[in-house]
């Protein structure tokens, strides 16, 4: 029977996990607007830093077939991060992930891959056999098709994981814009990032947008 997740994640409660976002597997995709993936991935990884969550980054074949980690994660966000590379198309059944899953010390994972059908579905569908509560991030993933990443989401949350999509990731762990110390980062990441950047730069020009609000909040 499927779990329902009603408590939001917290930064305190959840690790986040970003499976094969290399040039090969950005190559196959159909189902979504390659670069919104990227700046969705972007998003969450830069997000996971602001937040200090445990990140497990993994590639498949980096060397042999598949390329390294995008650098625009790997290089400009993690660049010290070991990136667990295999040669499992299942992530599970390499043991330096499994390791590194258990070394996170958290019982919720947020996760993303490409493609969505194998290299997020098959790792999910472990980490909820093993006991974990699983939060896919689904605007965040793409596959060769619409149908196969809809049915591959289908899947996942079928067998108890919970959809997510970015930008909700990203609020879910603000959820008070008067979070002064976390505030910022959350602005400069949307403005870099998503649309939501534009109605940003807007609000700061002519209202001051939610810097007014947040210098006004009681102090937490």
């Amino acid at each position: 029977m499927a779990a329902k997740y009603t408590d939001h994640i917290t930064p305190d409660d959840c690790a986040l996990v970003l499976v094969d976002f290399q040039p090969q597997m950005f190559f196959g995709i159909q189902s979504h607007d390659r670069k919104r993936i990227l700046d969705h991935v972007q998003i969450l990884a830069k997000g996971g830093k602001l937040f200090d969550l445990p990140v497990v980054l993994t590639t498949i074949t980096a060397s042999s077939f598949a390329g390294p980690f995008v650098p625009e994660v790997a290089e400009a966000v993690f660049p010290d991060k070991k990136i667990i590379d295999r040669t499992a198309i299942n992530a599970w059944i390499d043991p330096n992930f499994r390791a590194a899953i258990q070394a996170t010390g958290r019982k919720r994972i947020v996760i993303a891959g490409l493609w969505t059908g194998a290299c997020a579905t098959f790792p999910t569908l472990e980490l909820l056999k093993a006991g974990y509560e699983v939060f896919v991030v689904t605007d965040a993933c793409g596959d060769t098709r619409h149908e196969v990443h809809e049915m591959s989401v289908q899947r996942m949350i079928q067998a108890g994981a919970v959809p997510l999509t970015t930008l909700h990731f990203l609020f879910e762990l603000q959820q008070d814009w008067a979070r002064e110390e976390t505030y910022s980062g959350v602005m400069e990441i949307l403005r870099a990032h998503d649309s939501f950047g534009t109605q940003i730069f807007f609000s700061y020009w002519a209202l001051g947008g939610h810097a007014q609000a947040r210098d006004n909040a009681p102090k937490m």
